[in-house]
């Protein structure tokens, strides 16, 4: 037995500790949490933001360092954030925060990025724009990207695996093109 999707992504980012089992990190891992987690009326900069992603990098300083600002300069310049980047991430559109928060991520590593829902909420044309983004970033960086999503049709777009799980219980691992929802054929 596993545990639901998002319980699962907050066991692998070492946020939820209250089950048995192992998971070990070799690398620092960036994280988009779902939009209901994220405090949308959050009185910071876009900059403010995507630079708090460089936090555990230096754990022991209240100061960012020089290399964390540049890190955030050019990742907030690919992600199209650096003309906005003093505006208040409260006023930004979901999209655009969605962006910010997927900029803060990468500012945490490049390595891996874990998202939940990341397009929850947002309108079917700013989905689509989120994961051509993930994939750009993806083949660019040849980043790791874990997912949770229930847009399942756009997930298996572009995901390179699958796994499903339903009531607790995995019961799919595999490549896109082999799964079928619910046992039903595509």
């Amino acid at each position: 037995m596993v545990p639901g999707k998002s319980t699962l992504l907050k066991c692998i980012l070492g946020l939820n500790k209250g089950f048995t089992g192992e998971i070990t990190r070799k690398e620092k891992i960036g994280y988009l949490p779902q939009k209901s987690d994220i405090q949308s009326n959050f009185p910071a900069s876009i900059t403010e933001v995507v630079l708090s992603g460089t936090i555990s990098n230096n754990p022991k300083s209240i100061f960012y360092k020089k290399e964390d600002k540049e890190k955030a300069e050019k990742i907030m310049k690919e992600l199209g954030l650096w003309e906005i980047r003093k505006k208040c991430f409260a006023d930004l559109s979901g999209g655009q925060q969605q962006r910010v928060l997927i900029a803060r991520a990468l500012c945490a590593t490049q390595k891996i990025i874990v998202l939940d829902e990341p397009t929850n909420g947002l309108d079917p044309t700013i989905s689509v724009q989120i994961y051509d983004l993930l994939k750009q970033l993806k083949e660019k960086h040849k980043i790791t990207i874990l997912m949770v999503s229930h847009d399942i049709e756009r997930a298996l777009k572009y995901a390179d695996k699958v796994i499903e799980i339903r009531d607790s219980e995995m019961v799919f691992e595999g490549l896109p093109k082999d799964f079928t929802l619910g046992g039903d054929k595509k």
